[in-house]
């Protein structure tokens, strides 16, 4: 059984007193891929550190994610285009749009979003979404962009049954974490009508753990937990889910 971690924060300071430890607690629990997203110009080196500690299992992203456009941002924007131009990443990512914490920089995150959507279509690589509090917002950006190229995944999903169809219809999988394993969060009500083809794994370490450690400090191995609670909701084996979303992601990703 091989698991794959489509979205984790490795590099985060939360896990700077057991990283090593922690990253083999979910080697051990099967997790074999785990895809890095990039939050900002503070995160490339960190994020290249871990790369070179586990050359076989890690796999990064390098993008500017939307809270952290700020005053700065086409400065953050410079910083991702020359990595993209300097050597491979995997995907162009985290980016999108965040309106819980602040709607100030609104504009500057829908050109920072498009923009970075534009480069990916140029070099053919898949994009990986942030959306909170911004579905309308998003699929205006993604509509005003789509077309063949565009492909990739709708990080952290939390939306209903109608958007995930519509997320769906610009070629992006549904990042499914621990919200599934909550009691209220509602995705698990509807997931099944949702071929399993459109699903890949997430954690989004070290935040939103599933049950039973919601409210504690995430890591990848608590993979596991989604897996089994994927396992319910579509009555195919833990082996099954892990393997065929697996595949989805080598769709995604190309490896």
């Amino acid at each position: 059984m091989i698991i794959t971690d489509t979205h984790t924060h490795l590099y985060a300071s939360q896990f700077d007193v057991d990283r090593a430890e922690m990253i083999q607690r979910a080697i051990d629990n099967g997790v074999a891929r785990f895809f890095i997203p990039a939050i900002d110009s503070e995160t490339t080196e960190v994020m290249l550190d871990l790369e070179r500690q586990f050359p076989e299992k890690m796999f990064l992203m390098m993008g500017l994610h939307p809270t952290h456009v700020k005053e700065n941002y086409l400065e953050e924007l410079k910083h991702v285009k020359e990595w993209l131009d300097k050597r491979n990443f995997y995907a162009v990512g985290e980016i999108g749009i965040d309106l819980y914490w602040d709607k100030k920089f609104l504009k500057q995150q829908q050109r920072a979003f498009k923009q970075q959507i534009e480069w990916a279509k140029e070099k053919n690589m898949p994009i990986v979404i942030h959306c909170r509090d911004a579905f309308d917002e998003v699929f205006e950006v993604l509509e005003n962009c789509k077309e063949d190229k565009l492909h990739g995944i709708f990080h952290c999903f939390t939306g209903t049954l109608e958007q995930a169809k519509k997320a769906i219809s610009y070629n992006m999988k549904l990042g499914i974490g621990g919200v599934v394993t909550f009691k209220n969060g509602k995705i698990d009500t509807f997931l099944n009508e949702i071929p399993l083809e459109n699903i890949v794994l997430e954690t989004d370490a070290p935040y939103l753990a599933p049950t039973p450690y919601r409210g504690k400090r995430n890591e990848s191995s608590y993979i596991v937990n989604v897996v089994k609670k994927l396992a319910e909701i579509y009555g195919i084996s833990e082996e099954e889910i892990a393997n065929r979303t697996t595949e989805n992601s080598k769709v995604v990703f190309g490896i």
